[in-house]
């Protein structure tokens, strides 16, 4: 139409200025063809591939170009292009008033993509203002429902709440919401400084929280290791005197096994005595005490390997009973006390002594 326009502007500034000789055959052929060109070139309509076009005839809607070339009526028909791609809608920045009576403010982004074109052209006006205008309003009354915390930390809560909000409304227009993202929530600046106060008293008391964790434990790790000590050191003098009181029992026991041998011994060496001075006298008939006579036989065992006197002849030593060796400790007391051998040895030899002087 516009080419139609010009040209026919063109001829008619011609003709005005005496260039072209006014001729009305050829006025009506330039019309004609004129009129013809504006015709095909109306009625040709190439719609792209990312494109629907809806066509209207005298303000009806007729039906939806798809991608390709089409032939419309000519001068009565209008199209109007609808992109059938995803686009970005940019959501001003909004101010918005949280839970709490906190002021932030925050924008968005909104991606939506037509998939009706019929009813994104019948149903709405504009439908790309329409949804921003509807997402604005949506933002404002998401952040009115949260707290100032939510708002600064659930983002992903804030975008599924904005896209559920808007998809009610543009399914109607044939406009899908694919997906709504905040890019930023920014709260007053007193309410930042205040906020800012607010992390570094808590980052302090944890510090403080921890340091008093950290002495406790190692007042409770030296407690304890005070106390293992304090058991093994009792433990230890415990067992220190256990070993000191079976040393000082076997120590007692040893004494008394050779008090017991030193007084045999006395008593050996006093009868022997008695005897030689008996051998020494004149007479042949001797009157010998039972005691000595015990004595006398209680050795000649040794020299016959026989016993003299019948039960109880003879100063024999007693041995602990059971009980007393394991109270003092000393089971293996005969090994302990070794040195009876020493006394056998200087009975046999008095022994012998003593048969040599009654010959």
């Amino acid at each position: 139409m516009s080419v139609v326009l010009f040209t026919l502007l063109a001829v008619g500034a011609a003709v005005a200025l005496g260039v072209v000789e006014f001729d009305p055959l050829l006025i009506a052929g330039l019309a004609l063809l004129l009129v013809a060109i504006a015709a095909v070139s109306s009625a040709v309509e190439i719609v792209e591939a990312y494109e629907k076009e809806a066509l209207t005839v005298f303000g009806e809607f007729r039906k939806l170009l798809e991608p390709g070339i089409h032939f419309i009526p000519p001068f009565v028909s209008r199209t109007y292009p609808f992109d059938m791609r995803t686009q970005m809608l940019d959501v001003p920045r909004q101010e918005a008033i949280t839970e709490d009576n906190s002021p932030v403010t925050a924008d968005a982004v909104v991606y939506i993509k037509v998939m009706n074109a019929k009813r994104a052209f019948l149903q709405v006006d504009d439908y790309k203002r329409a949804t921003s205008n509807l997402a604005q309003t949506t933002l404002r009354a998401v952040l009115g429902d949260m707290e100032l915390d939510e708002t600064l930390s659930k983002r992903e809560k804030i975008n599924r709440r904005i896209q559920q909000e808007l998809e009610g409304p543009t399914d109607e227009w044939g406009v899908r919401v694919e997906a709504v993202e905040v890019r930023e929530v920014s709260p007053s600046t007193d309410v930042q400084r205040a906020m800012e106060q607010q992390t570094s008293a808590e980052r302090r008391r944890r510090a403080m929280i921890l340091e008093a964790q950290g002495e406790r434990r190692s007042a409770v790790e030296r407690a304890e290791g005070d106390k293992q000590a304090n058991i093994l050191e009792a433990q230890g003098e415990k067992q220190s005197q256990i070993l000191e009181a079976q040393g000082e029992a076997i120590s007692t026991v040893l004494r008394a096994k050779s008090a017991e041998s030193m007084g045999e011994r006395a008593i050996i060496e006093r009868g022997m005595e008695t005897l030689e001075s008996i051998g020494a006298g004149e007479s042949t008939t001797f009157v010998l005490p039972q005691e000595l006579t015990a004595l006398v036989g209680r050795y000649g065992k040794h020299l016959t390997g026989g016993e003299i006197g019948g039960e109880g002849a003879g100063l024999e030593s007693r041995a602990f009973d059971e009980e007393t060796r394991e109270l003092l400790g000393i089971d293996s007391i005969e090994e302990l006390a070794a040195g009876d051998g020493d006394v056998d040895i200087e009975v046999e030899s008095a022994d012998i002594e003593l048969e040599d002087d009654i010959e």
